[in-house]
């Protein structure tokens, strides 16, 4: 089965992220692992002075997995038309809150194994990055004097393209 959709995951509770280091010390047992594992590519040696950044327009929720397909779709359109040494791209939220599903049983006899609502806690199914409307989400900085401005846009707009909600581009100079 694919993946549920978006409304049945409100973002109407607390966010759920008791994980820690020692599974001992956990109060969720059986996360599976986030998919998102690097958080910054390119070259952040450099002096940049343009930051463009995709920025949320509403408060949503992003799954882990699409975090994780935003950043490599923008990632590869940068390496091959801007080039792996003249920026560095950094995401800037991390799916901290897990997700719970309440797996309800199907086919025959599916009646007398469960229990429907009662105890519906949920079982872990995945990770989600709470934001809030206005916060950035991932962020690419450049040197004017590359003038690679329009590739960057470019690729961020693919990654708007991978995730849920309303976001829009916002391009700064950084002051130093």
């Amino acid at each position: 089965m694919g993946l549920r959709p978006a409304r049945c995951y409100r973002w109407d509770s607390p966010a759920y992220t008791r994980v820690a280091r020692n599974p001992a010390d956990s109060y969720i047992v059986g996360i599976p692992g986030s998919k998102i594992t690097i958080f910054d590519m390119g070259n952040p040696s450099l002096d940049y002075d343009l930051e463009v950044s995709i920025v949320s327009n509403q408060d949503v929720q992003i799954r882990h997995n699409a975090l994780e397909a935003a950043r490599v779709a923008a990632n590869k359109y940068l390496e091959k038309n801007v080039g792996k040494n003249n920026y560095y791209f950094k995401v800037r939220v991390y799916p901290h809150h897990v997700m719970r599903e309440n797996v309800l049983a199907t086919g025959a006899g599916a009646d007398r194994v469960q229990t429907g609502m009662r105890k519906a806690f949920g079982k872990p199914i995945g990770r989600a990055a709470r934001v809030r409307k206005g916060k950035v989400i991932m962020s690419v900085y450049l040197r004017k004097a590359d003038n690679k401005q329009e590739f960057v846009e470019t690729a961020l707009k693919r990654a708007i393209d991978k995730l849920p909600g309303d976001m829009k581009l916002v391009v700064r100079d950084i002051c130093k």
